[in-house]
């Protein structure tokens, strides 16, 4: 059953019908959300590979003389570290410390960058970020409207991709991009993803979406490449405990508190939210982004109470099975006096308690 005129559909909504994907709203986009089963889907990414459409991101150039030091104004990470095709994760917050949004930048030259956001954050983000550019000499521009992404992610990713170019893809360091011809695409190559697997990510027009898209999934026939849907990839994330804006983030919770603490450089002389993060971390920030297991049969969900011993001690964010552990997993915020690994918790689940533990972060690490 497909759900219509909910919201934007990619480039490559047709193709996705074809091949009989379930489709959802998602962020105001109409997305696939599996194509066989998110079981499959998942497993393929970890044994195989699969291929996401992920066009609905938000990708915004920031060029000029001046573009750094807005970059560097904006994030928390010191983007001045980053060397011509490297990137940053980092998280952009308001002054208060809470989180915006959590990104990507790429840095193509000293006055050219690229920050990759969220599609249900995009226009708050452009908004944030014309607005601290006031006054600057730099110019912002939005190409999300004009820019398709694949994310091909797995072991067998490089064998898949280096069917299609002439670029040497080995040569690309994790967390690093180059510019390279894809199937004759002109097309941003980075090496990184959400998964947890090697992988890469790809942009390029929207106009030439299809074309890749079916010029990847012939590549990888022989490697058992499959189209994966966003159910996959949140179960992916989770198992690396990647953060989902609107689940582990938001402009509530702080990086400190939701694990992107390593994400803040306290030394850049200057950024928004800098204060705030500071006196959190003299005072303390209450609350704290936890990973569990369930050690009693339940599967926890986001919105689901937290308790310690009988009290109640926090919320779910994120919860599922784990098709890589065959357990049932979970993220949540908990007191930080309970933060420990090897701390009892229970999680009420339709009005009953079932006990589970908190663990170490994250729950799954490719070799």
């Amino acid at each position: 059953m497909y759900l219509f005129d909910v919201g934007q559909k990619t480039a490559l909504f047709e193709e996705h019908q074809r091949l009989g994907a379930k489709i959802v709203d998602f962020a105001g986009w109409e997305m696939p959300v599996y194509y066989s089963t998110p079981l499959k889907e998942h497993l393929a990414v970890r044994g195989k590979a699969g291929l996401f459409d992920v066009s609905h991101m938000g990708e915004i150039f920031v060029t000029g003389k001046e573009a750094l030091k807005l970059i560097q104004l904006l994030v928390t990470r010191d983007c001045s570290k980053l060397r011509d095709g490297g990137m940053a994760l980092g998280v952009m917050c308001n002054e208060a410390g809470g989180i915006i949004d959590d990104l990507i930048v790429y840095r193509f030259s000293e006055e050219k960058y690229l920050i990759v956001v969220n599609a249900g954050t995009m226009q708050n983000d452009l908004n944030w970020i014309e607005k601290h550019a006031a006054g600057m000499d730099c110019a912002i521009e939005n190409k999300s409207g004009k820019t398709a992404k694949l994310d091909l992610q797995g072991p067998n990713a490089e064998k898949i991709l280096q069917k299609l170019t002439e670029f040497k893809l080995s040569g690309i360091e994790r967390y690093n991009f180059v510019e390279a011809s894809i199937a004759g695409i002109e097309s941003i190559v980075s090496r990184s993803g959400y998964t947890g697997e090697d992988g890469f990510e790809l942009y390029f027009a929207e106009e030439k979406a299809v074309e890749l898209w079916n010029a990847l999934l012939e590549a990888g026939k022989k490697f058992e490449l499959q189209p994966c849907g966003l159910a996959s990839r949140d179960t992916l994330r989770l198992e690396c405990c990647m953060a989902l804006y609107g689940h582990e983030l938001s402009e509530k919770k702080s990086p400190l508190q939701s694990g992107y603490g390593w994400a803040v450089d306290f030394e850049k002389e200057e950024f928004i939210g800098k204060k705030a993060l500071e006196k959190q971390k003299a005072d303390g920030f209450g609350g704290k982004l936890i990973a569990f297991e369930m050690v009693e049969r339940a599967i926890a969900r986001d919105g689901c109470k937290i308790f310690v011993e009988g009290k109640e001690s926090g919320i779910v964010t994120s919860g599922s099975f784990s098709p890589s552990l065959k357990k049932n997993i979970g993220l949540g915020y908990i007191g930080a006096e309970f933060s420990e690994p090897g701390q009892g918790i229970e999680v009420e689940v339709r009005g009953n308690k079932f006990k589970a533990k908190v663990v170490k972060r994250p729950f799954y690490r490719r070799e």
